[in-house]
């Protein structure tokens, strides 16, 4: 059913004393010069699709005999898989800069869209506002994910509220979604490809919602191995590159 409240404490320790084996063989393995191993990244499903993609080619070609693991999960869920070494970094936006236990650094920041079908008539709208959002159904992220939480604070503050009628925790899914005449989309602008998305249409939002920053993440008492170090870096420089690429075009 359940650990008693000293279970829970033994448990704690036990996994202190595992990371802290852990953190000694990682130590062993970089005094021999061991390039090999395992990269184990914690994110939510937007990261992999559209911004990990450089970084990892790039990772790749540095550290060829490092296998890289991508799991997908909620930011809180995240900061769980971080504190018991079931990942070795967290990249998303909310929640990692939060715990005491963490090193956070921020990578780039972003903001939203407006995405609908070539012909929908609110992409020739000018301008766009909070209001006008109101009147079409919309589709976006679920709560604890990409920003959904500053989203809907951003219509309370003007005393409006949004008829979100479908999220999900996926970009991909959402534009299936608006591709089906569901609703006009809401979604990271990073997320929008104009070769990708050639069927849809794209406005920006920046002027009516709060900038978003997205961090990398990892345990503080936990030793990183080089090529962690390494990653953190890589991903950092091309994160902001590619921000940097998009806001260009």
């Amino acid at each position: 059913l359940g650990l008693t409240e000293a279970g829970e404490r033994v448990l704690g320790h036990a996994r202190a004393a595992l990371a802290d084996t852990a953190s000694i063989l990682a130590v062993g393995r970089e005094y021999r010069g061991d390039a090999s191993g395992v990269l184990r990244i914690g994110t939510t499903h937007t990261l992999p699709r559209y911004v990990l993609p450089p970084a990892i080619r790039q990772f790749r070609a540095d550290y060829p005999q490092v296998e890289i693991e991508i799991h997908q999960d909620s930011p809180r869920q995240l900061v769980d898989m971080l504190l018991h070494d079931t990942v070795d970094l967290a990249i998303c936006t909310e929640a990692l800069g939060e715990h005491p236990e963490l090193n956070a650094a921020p990578c780039y920041r972003w903001n939203r869209c407006l995405i609908a079908p070539l012909e929908h008539p609110v992409l020739a709208r000018r301008p766009l506002t909070l209001e006008l959002l109101c009147e079409h159904p919309l589709v976006t992220y679920v709560f604890g994910f990409t920003g959904r939480g500053q989203f809907s604070n951003a219509f309370a503050r003007e005393g409006l509220r949004p008829r979100v009628v479908l999220s999900a925790a996926d970009t991909d899914v959402i534009k299936t979604y608006v591709r089906e005449g569901m609703g006009l989309g809401v979604v990271v602008d990073l997320a929008f490809d104009p070769e990708q998305d050639r069927d849809l249409g794209m406005r920006s939002l920046a002027h009516l919602f709060p900038w978003e920053v997205t961090r990398i993440a990892w345990a503080r008492d936990k030793y990183q191995r080089a090529f962690q170090r390494d990653f953190i870096d890589l991903f950092q420089r091309h994160a902001v590159g590619l921000v940097g690429e998009r806001q260009v075009r």
